[in-house]
């Protein structure tokens, strides 16, 4: 580690060198964490995925209910089995109604688990698209700005290096530009390029698929 923190630190010092010597070198940063929070996008992406899990949530529920019932039918047929008044005919029909249930409601857990696995994998696959879409409108917008201002560099405010510390601790003569950042983004009228992702049909509640932050 600190054989890491040394080269951080020289390659921080070789940078300002190489600038004297071309001239001054022009640094901008940006808060990308802060960016991708505030853009009205962001939002939009994380209520759609709230309604796809509030509509799994709902389609769990059935599947739940439906199982519970089934249940209660073994439940049921086990004890009027135990009635010793049965005659024995009638107690070899309810027995097979019985082992019928048995073998439909195992088909019910099967079918219940796969619904959970691939649901909760399209919400994550979902969600993914979301975010990867929304950190490409950041970065093309970062980059016309870096364009428009002639920047040499550009650091995110927000990113931390592999030991835990902001990768930009202090900039004199940088210039922070998250509010144009943020502006553009969220200016009325403005074109998307989010895919949304929608499966065609919802995930469990038990994934988590809030779009992260980059």
């Amino acid at each position: 580690m600190k054989k890491l923190l040394c080269l951080t630190v020289v390659s921080l010092l070789v940078l300002p060198i190489a600038a004297r010597a071309q001239g001054t070198l022009k640094i901008g940063t940006v808060d990308m964490n802060r960016t991708f929070r505030e853009y009205n996008k962001t939002k939009d992406a994380e209520a759609k995925i709230n309604d796809a899990k509030n509509q799994a949530k709902k389609e769990y529920d059935e599947r739940a209910d439906a199982y519970k019932k089934a249940l209660d039918d073994i439940n049921n047929l086990n004890k009027q089995l135990e009635a010793p008044a049965l005659s024995a005919d009638a107690k070899a029909q309810k027995a097979k109604e019985r082992d019928d249930k048995i073998s439909n409601i195992k088909n019910m857990e099967r079918e219940i688990t796969e619904f959970r696995q691939t649901r909760e994998r399209q919400l994550q696959e979902q969600a993914l698209r979301m975010r990867e879409g929304i950190v490409k409108e950041i970065s093309d917008v970062v980059m016309d700005k870096v364009k428009t201002s002639n920047l040499d560099l550009v650091f995110d405010k927000s990113g931390n290096s592999l030991n835990g510390v902001p990768v930009l601790m202090y900039s004199r003569d940088s210039v922070d530009f998250t509010n144009d950042v943020i502006t553009v983004l969220n200016k009325p009228g403005r074109a998307s390029s989010i895919t949304t992702g929608t499966p065609s049909t919802a995930t469990t509640p038990s994934a988590s698929a809030t779009p992260k932050k980059p």
